[in-house]
């Protein structure tokens, strides 16, 4: 699959925080914390996620759409955004 997520690093670190996030909620779980926090730990991770999709998104629009239509593949790259779309809907 060709790069086009920017940089990758960044994107490391905000998964390595989420996975900080969700481990922190199953240790909550075990500490018998009350369920309001976990779920606000819950949504935080989840939002989180939300935004790294969009990264991602915004990064494949800029990369590889573009690049598609420049070679003259609008059609074909049109048709892998919108499923790139549909992945990224059915996130939530």
């Amino acid at each position: 699959m060709r790069y086009c997520m920017g940089d990758a690093n960044a994107l490391k670190v905000r998964i390595n925080r989420i996975i900080g996030q969700l481990n922190g909620v199953q240790k909550m779980i075990g500490e018998d914390v009350p369920c309001e926090d976990i779920l606000t730990q819950l949504s935080a991770a989840n939002g989180a996620l939300h935004r790294i999709g969009l990264v991602i998104l915004e990064g494949h629009l800029r990369h590889c759409v573009r690049e598609g239509i420049e070679k003259g593949d609008a059609d074909t790259t049109i048709e892998n955004f919108a499923d790139a779309l549909e992945h990224f809907a059915g996130m939530a």
